[in-house]
């Protein structure tokens, strides 16, 4: 089977964009492929972080990852820190990457931007994020949009290895879901949604309580006009209600369009908060029982023993191309 990675950073709170346009496929993807899903509590460090914040983040997005679906007997769900390989085969590739193409990363540039000083770690993110990526022989990598240019300069990267040292490193591929890789924000819907948000409003945290749900969306941001059809450049709101409404009951766009065809907007959010209760409701409750429960920590020891297995044999393979084993 061919092997699928990613990770979430253990920052904040878990939104339903983070559900609908990744959580959600990892448990479709661990029955199809060799999953490893991370925690990647090393790239949470890039940003200022209390200790004991960041230790009780990591938990909470486990015990996220378990009540969404995702198999331990099936999946590797690890910790990054708990995997030294990561930091080591990262600085291995600092070496063979470029100032040019780590300063072109969009996403430096838009969370550096207006800070009189920036932690180097932010700067070579996109290089421990290859790591994280081809220490596991990965084929394919499920990301959002705004992770693409990240992907390329991994595929850079290891296609420059591979052209100097042999074929080391498994070149891979990324997968943009077409429909909900972008949640949108449900006070500014030209936004993605985001757990760095500080305005609450704007996400629906997996752990919101049904109230909150349906407050929420309630209050969302929709357009000029009154026909409810998906049209994201012209009806950002609805567009996004929709895509939140069909990602999370099954229908089809097409089949929203007609159900609401000659309805208010009213109608459209009060349906969209049902569908997304009805989702996240069972997740939430899962969520806390997981961590009253005495298992967590063993199921992320064993999935670190399993990704060191196969991530020493890559970092061992690297070293002795690079002479430095």
């Amino acid at each position: 089977m061919a092997r699928v990675f990613s990770g979430i950073q253990p920052s904040g709170v878990i939104t339903l964009g983070n559900y609908l346009g990744a959580l959600q496929h990892f448990v479709a993807r661990q029955y199809e492929h060799e999953a490893f899903y991370c925690i990647v509590d090393l790239h949470a460090l890039t940003l200022p972080k209390d200790p004991a914040v960041l230790r009780e983040q990591v938990k909470i997005l486990a015990a996220v990852y378990l009540a969404a679906g995702i198999d331990p007997q099936r999946a590797t769900l690890f910790v990054q820190s708990q995997v030294p390989e990561h930091s080591e085969l990262a600085w291995l590739l600092q070496c063979m990457s470029y100032l040019g193409e780590l300063s072109r990363m969009v996403q430096f540039k838009e969370k550096a931007e207006g800070k009189d000083s920036v932690a180097v770690g932010l700067y070579t993110y996109p290089v421990l994020q290859a790591a994280d990526i081809l220490l596991y022989d990965t084929s394919l990598v499920p990301v959002g949009e705004d992770q693409r240019q990240h992907i390329e300069l991994c595929r850079d990267i290891a296609l420059r290895f591979n052209q100097r040292f042999g074929d080391v490193f498994v070149v891979p591929e990324h997968q943009v879901a077409k429909l909900g890789a972008r949640i949108m924000s449900l006070d500014e819907p030209t936004k993605k949604m985001s757990k760095s948000n500080p305005v609450p409003a704007s996400y629906i945290s997996l752990l919101d309580t049904p109230e909150q749900i349906q407050k929420k969306i309630m209050r969302a941001v929709t357009d000029v006009g009154s026909e409810i059809k998906y049209d994201p450049e012209h009806k950002p709101g609805v567009s996004n209600l929709l895509v939140i409404n069909s990602l999370s009951s099954g229908r089809s766009m097409a089949v929203l369009e007609e159900i609401f065809a000659g309805r208010g907007y009213g109608d459209l959010k009060k349906d969209t908060a049902s569908v997304v209760i009805a989702v996240l409701e069972p997740i939430r409750r899962e969520v806390y029982n997981i961590l009253q429960s005495t298992d967590l920590d063993a199921v992320l020891a064993e999935g670190a023993a399993k990704a060191r297995a196969v991530a020493s044999v890559t970092l061992r393979r690297v070293q002795e191309a690079m002479g430095v084993r």
